[in-house]
């Protein structure tokens, strides 16, 4: 135990790059202990990763606990925190997956602050009067939030959170790693082109391939770009694996740029700014999106954007015309019109959005994870601790009963949004 430094818990689902990193910087101003609930989950395929010296690792199960029963995920978690304490915080990710919600109980219980760490926005789903106050109920068990931007607090704000017990910045990605991975693939750029096999010139998509990533649409517009652009036009990269390859495979054919499309699979984290160092723009088109984590990594990487209005970074990341474009993601005609009007702009005013998107994704670090992580904590120990309200206490005993008898499912806010 640091006696210099308060020692917080934060719970995710499965430990990637991007949490490591977080969770880095988070160490230089707490003692951090993380709960990783799983060490594989069949969402994403990366590799393991390494904890930082500064981090003390607990992992609950070898393998994902989606497929196991929730009785067992219970009674662990709570072991897990009866194990580490004294502590001054916990963060949970989300509201609806067992481990948050067995988290939540152990903090009431407890009485120890507990902060929830948030990437929901109103506009993500169809809400139901029915599951909203669920959620306003849940919330009051919480002491502070940790969100991703301007949706997401006001979201939570919307469910009856107080704006002074919300900080921002929950969604930070290693900016230097990709800076620095683009900057030296660029002063390679033959060799690593030719290593890759990617284009001269390109668009960049990276997404799991889903129906709410609405890549279908993504290949109509580029082929209607491809019909209209003077020659030689930019060929499109999309990154990722899922279940709708095959099908996007098929429209490729169907559409008839099938030699104009790559499709390299899933990147580990390590050769991913290669593929953004080469590209000439990025384009992300998902019909919803918490937040959209790859368009930090674009910017990191110093490129211009075409993103759907429907990510829930739109309102902090993109600056309309100085580092990009939004549109409306049902829109193939504009998604098409952006596609031509962003290969048509000249060396200079490609890099002027560069720059812009450089200049503006440096406000959105790993350190202002870690400071709105300490905001949302000192708020957290400020806020008395109410007595948990008959109606919450029973609404989370139930929530919990019902996980116990089903598998787990894993929280929105626990892995990265792409």
């Amino acid at each position: 135990m640091n006696p210099d430094k308060p020692r917080v818990a934060v719970i995710f689902h499965r430990l990637g790059p991007y949490h490591v990193a977080r969770l880095r910087a988070a160490a230089r101003l707490f003692e951090v202990i993380v709960i990783e609930q799983s060490a594989e989950t069949a969402e994403y395929g990366w590799r393991k990763v390494a904890t930082p010296e500064s981090v003390t690792r607990i992992t609950l199960s070898a393998d994902d606990c989606v497929h196991r029963r929730g009785a067992q995920s219970l009674d662990q978690i709570t072991k897990a925190l009866d194990s580490i304490t004294p502590l001054r915080a916990v963060a949970i990710p989300g509201w609806s997956n067992l481990g948050a919600l067995a988290a939540l109980r152990w903090c009431a219980k407890h009485n120890v602050p507990c902060l929830v760490m948030s990437e929901s926005g109103a506009s993500d789903k169809s809400r139901s009067r029915w599951s909203e106050w669920i959620k306003s109920t849940i919330l009051t068990l919480c002491s502070a939030a940790l969100a991703g931007g301007s949706r997401h607090r006001d979201y939570l704000i919307a469910l009856g959170f107080e704006p002074e017990r919300i900080f921002l910045g929950y969604d930070a990605v290693d900016n230097n790693h990709f800076a620095r991975g683009a900057q030296a693939a660029r002063a390679n750029a033959n060799g690593v082109r030719a290593c890759l096999s990617l284009p001269e010139t390109y668009f960049l998509a990276s997404a799991r391939f889903l129906p709410r990533k609405n890549l279908v649409t993504l290949l109509r517009a580029y082929a209607d770009y491809d019909r209209r652009a003077a020659a030689p036009g930019w060929d499109l990269v999309l990154l990722g694996g899922g279940p709708l390859r095959s099908q996007l495979i098929a429209e490729c054919e169907r559409l008839g740029i099938t030699s104009r499309v790559h499709l390299p699979g899933f990147r580990q984290y390590d050769e991913l700014p290669m593929y953004y160092a080469l590209a000439g723009a990025f384009v992300h088109v998902s019909m919803s999106e918490p937040w959209g984590l790859v368009v930090n990594e674009a910017m990191a990487s110093g490129l211009p954007l075409i993103v759907s209005k429907k990510c829930g970074c739109v309102p902090e990341l993109l600056e309309e015309g100085r580092n990009g474009f939004s549109f409306s993601p049902q829109d193939v005609d504009e998604l098409a019109a952006l596609l031509l009007r962003t290969a048509a702009l000249s060396a200079s005013e490609r890099e002027l959005m560069a720059r812009a998107s450089l200049e503006i994704i440096a406000s959105w670090s790993l350190e202002r994870f870690a400071d709105g992580l300490r905001g949302a904590v000192t708020a957290a120990e400020c806020t008395p601790r109410r007595k948990t309200g008959l109606a919450a206490k029973l609404l989370l005993s139930s929530m919990i009963f019902a996980r116990r008898v089903k598998p787990t499912k894993v929280g929105r806010a626990s892995s990265r949004s792409v």
